[in-house]
């Protein structure tokens, strides 16, 4: 029988509705996310906007390819929010967008966005976000390379296991 242990399932986390989060094959917007994360109270709106560079380790990068897992990836980036207002009480809004499918050189493949009353947690809180969310979301890349024989290439990578991505 049971020996004195309670096993609970652990309830999912809501989004609140003054955030934002979206899994998309769509191009991103700067501008609707940084409205997004806007509020009156704000005092800053701190945005991070990755996107595909032309190289990697040397290698010339010709194009990066994303897929997720939509439904967990979705409820990582809802832990990021709850986890940032439970170490940023005073954060307004928090908005995670990310890219899917082949993205070409110089597209956005993520955009992070917290507004806050101050500049230095809206700092924080946004690093926390894109660090949280490379190590923890159901993403993966494969990064596609041009060879010395003109001849394409590719490998898939987490975006957990890139560094400096």
């Amino acid at each position: 029988m049971n020996s004195g242990l309670k096993t609970t399932l652990a309830s999912p986390i809501k989004p609140r509705p003054e955030d934002s989060f979206a899994i998309t094959f769509a191009p991103l917007s700067i501008e609707e996310v940084y409205l997004s994360a806007n509020d009156q109270s704000n005092g800053a709106v701190v945005m991070m906007s990755g996107m595909v560079r032309n190289q990697t380790d040397g290698k010339p990068v010709t194009a990066l390819e994303y897929q997720a897992y939509e439904p967990m990836a979705l409820r990582v980036f809802y832990q990021i929010a709850a986890d940032i207002r439970s170490k940023w009480s005073d954060v307004n809004r928090v908005v995670i967008h990310h890219r899917t499918g082949r993205l070409q050189i110089g597209e956005i493949s993520v955009l992070v966005a917290v507004g806050c009353p101050h500049r230095q947690e809206a700092f924080e809180a946004c690093r926390y976000a894109i660090d949280t969310l490379k190590h923890n979301a159901p993403i993966w890349k494969k990064e596609w390379y041009t060879g010395i024989d003109g001849n394409l290439s590719s490998s898939w990578v987490s975006i957990a296991a890139c560094e400096e991505c």
